[in-house]
């Protein structure tokens, strides 16, 4: 594939565009400011307005879609607006769709694989796999190949949860914290990639390095990490008084993410298989 149109090129974004560059691919950027991704071109717009979506180069096309949902709902107006200013006969090559595992809902310590069944209980799970039907119904509808990424937590030395550590807030107490899973931002970046290239239509892929922790071991790693304290720990009576609605989602949903059709159909070997790895890196 020859021309990549990243929609949403934040961080790992600009990883994916640094690869693909690399593999002598022409890369386009959408984003909504017009800070410029190196080595692309780029287009801005906003995905909450349809007028500014006109004229991006998605005719045969790789499209990785990173893009959040908007903050609100259970459904990706975002992912409607995108799929509606794509004219008949402009269609893209194949579209690679970044959703997350929290389509899953809570599974507590069970295993998850894609053959699971989709049952989110957080509206930003909900926002997801709206989108996900959206994009694959359109796909259906338009010969265009889709490959779905459910993709879990993301870390990298930049993605490092600092704010939270640093303003001292609680995480869950170890013996009350579900199974969590993670995904090094670099090994994503490959990933993304490899879906465009080799991901079939209509397949979808649990992103995961297969290496469960809980949460609450992950902000002590990462503390150790940064040289800060560890934070404290709290009981879920008291987490659900003092944590974010966000951060009781992540702490009150578990589950033990397989990878196994992702190491094995798109031929991933991680550069970074477990967190402790990921860390030092």
């Amino acid at each position: 594939m020859e021309q990549l149109l990243i929609v949403g090129c934040g961080a790992i974004g600009r990883r994916v565009a640094a690869l693909a560059l690399a593999r002598g691919m022409k890369v386009s950027s959408f984003r909504r400011n017009e800070e410029e991704v190196a080595g692309a071109t780029t287009y801005t717009g906003n995905l909450d307005q349809p007028a500014t979506l006109a004229g991006l180069p998605v005719k045969g096309a790789g499209v990785i879609y990173l893009a959040p949902p908007p903050g609100g709902g259970n459904e990706d107006t975002r992912m409607r607006n995108f799929l509606a200013s794509i004219a008949p006969g402009q269609e893209p090559e194949k579209m690679v769709y970044i959703s997350t595992s929290a389509v899953y809902g809570d599974c507590g310590t069970a295993t998850v694989t894609e053959e699971s069944e989709a049952n989110p209980q957080t509206s930003r799970g909900k926002r997801r796999l709206h989108a996900e039907r959206l994009l694959s119904d359109w796909g259906r509808e338009r010969h265009v190949p889709v490959v779905i990424l459910r993709v879990t937590a993301i870390y990298a030395a930049d993605r490092l949860p600092v704010t939270q550590l640093t303003t001292g807030q609680p995480v869950l107490r170890e013996e009350e914290s579900l199974p969590s899973n993670r995904i090094h931002a670099d090994d994503l970046s490959r990933i993304c990639l490899a879906a465009l290239e080799r991901g079939k239509d209509g397949a979808i892929f649990n992103v995961s390095d297969g290496q469960s922790t809980t949460m609450t071991s992950y902000f002590n790693a990462a503390a150790d990490r940064l040289g800060l304290p560890r934070p404290r720990q709290v009981a879920m009576e008291e987490a659900r008084r003092v944590m974010s609605p966000l951060m009781i989602s992540y702490f009150s949903e578990g589950r033990v993410v397989s990878n196994r059709k992702m190491i094995e159909e798109l031929g991933i070997e991680l550069l970074y298989p477990d967190l402790e790895s990921g860390l030092k890196g």
